[in-house]
C-alpha cells in the first residue's frame, strides 16, 4: 500500500508546482549566465588542454624520466622508482600511452585546483567553530551525493566537455584536503602556539611560521587522498567529455571487450598505487623531520 496515496491531490499538485518551478528557475540561470560561467573557466580549459598536449607531445623518454624524477624526489626510494619507470613502460607498449598522459593531465589540474581551493577553506574552519559547523554538512553532501546527480546543473550550465569533468571530479575530490587541513591545523601543539604569541606574532606569522608547517603531514595525506579520489573519477569524467584512461573503459562496458577493460582498468590502478606509495613516503619524511626538530 501507498502510504502517501491518501495525500490530498491540491498538495501534489503543489509538490508538482514547485518542481516545475525549480526547473524554469534553473534554465533560465542557465540561459542568462551560462556564457559568462563558460568565460570565467576559459582560463582553466586553456591550462588543462596545453597541459595534456605537451605531455602526449613530449617524447615518452623524456616523460619518463622527468615522472621518476619526481618519484625519487617524493619517496627517495629506488625500489619504487624502478617500479614506475616499468610501469610506464607497460602502459606504452600496450598502446595506452596518450590516454595515460590526458589522464595525468586532468589530475594533476584537479589537484591544483583541489589545493588552491581546498587549503584556504580548511584554514577559515580550523578558526572558526562556526564556519566548520557550515562548511561540514557541504562536505558531507560532496561525499555522499551520487556524482549523476550533480552532473546534471553541470552539464546543464557548461554542456559536455573538459570543464564539467575537471569540476565533477574536483566536487568529489575536495572534501579531503578541506578536512585534513582543518584537522591537522587543530591539532597543532598549542604550546608552540602560546610560545609565538608570546614573541607577539601576528595572525599570518602564526599561520605560515607555525601552524601549516607543523599541520603539514595531515595536510599531505589530504592532499593523497584527494589524489586517489580524483583517479575514482576517471570513468565517470570520461562520460561527458574528458579523454583519458576512463574512455577505453567505458567502451569496454558498452561493447564487453574484456581484455581492453581490464588493461586500461589497471593502468588506472598503476597510476593509484604510484602515487599513493609516492605521497605516503614524502608524508613520512615529512613527519621524520618534523619530530627531529622536536
Amino acid at each position: 500500500m501507498d502510504f502517501f496515496a491518501d495525500f490530498p491531490t491540491m498538495e501534489r499538485q503543489d509538490l508538482r508546482d514547485f518542481k516545475k518551478f525549480i526547473d524554469f528557475a534553473f534554465r533560465s540561470f542557465a540561459r542568462t549566465y551560462g556564457d559568462a560561467i563558460e568565460s570565467f573557466f576559459h582560463p582553466l580549459l586553456m591550462f588543462l588542454v596545453w597541459l595534456e598536449k605537451l605531455m602526449i607531445n613530449t617524447p615518452w623518454p623524456i616523460v619518463i624520466m622527468a615522472i621518476a624524477g619526481l618519484a625519487w624526489l617524493g619517496s627517495r626510494s629506488w625500489k619504487l622508482v624502478l617500479g614506475t619507470i616499468i610501469s610506464f613502460l607497460v602502459i606504452g607498449y600496450f598502446g595506452m600511452w596518450k590516454d595515460t598522459m590526458a589522464t595525468m593531465a586532468i589530475i594533476a589540474v584537479a589537484t591544483i585546483v583541489c589545493i588552491g581551493v581546498g587549503i584556504p577553506f580548511g584554514i577559515l574552519m580550523a578558526r572558526s567553530n562556526r564556519i566548520q559547523s557550515i562548511i561540514t554538512p557541504v562536505l558531507d553532501v560532496m561525499q555522499t551525493i551520487p556524482s549523476f546527480v550533480y552532473l546534471i546543473p553541470i552539464l546543464m550550465l557548461l554542456g559536455i566537455g573538459k570543464v564539467p569533468g575537471l569540476i565533477a571530479v574536483c566536487i568529489y575530490a575536495i572534501p579531503p584536503i578541506v578536512r585534513l587541513t582543518n584537522l591537522g591545523i587543530r591539532e597543532v601543539d598549542k604550546e608552540a602556539l602560546e610560545a609565538i604569541d608570546a614573541f607577539g606574532a601576528t595572525t599570518w606569522q602564526r599561520l605560515t611560521k607555525v601552524q601549516i608547517p607543523l599541520a603539514l603531514p595531515t595536510i599531505f595525506a589530504g592532499v593523497n587522498q584527494t589524489i586517489m579520489m580524483a583517479l575514482a573519477m576517471v570513468v565517470i569524467a570520461s562520460m561527458i567529455g574528458v579523454k583519458g584512461l576512463g574512455v577505453p573503459v567505458l567502451r569496454a562496458i558498452s561493447n564487453q571487450y574484456l581484455a581492453l577493460g581490464l588493461m586500461n582498468g589497471l593502468a588506472i590502478v598503476a597510476l593509484a598505487i604510484i602515487f599513493d606509495r609516492v605521497c605516503q613516503h614524502y608524508g613520512k619524511r615529512i613527519q621524520k623531520h618534523r619530530e627531529g626538530k622536536h
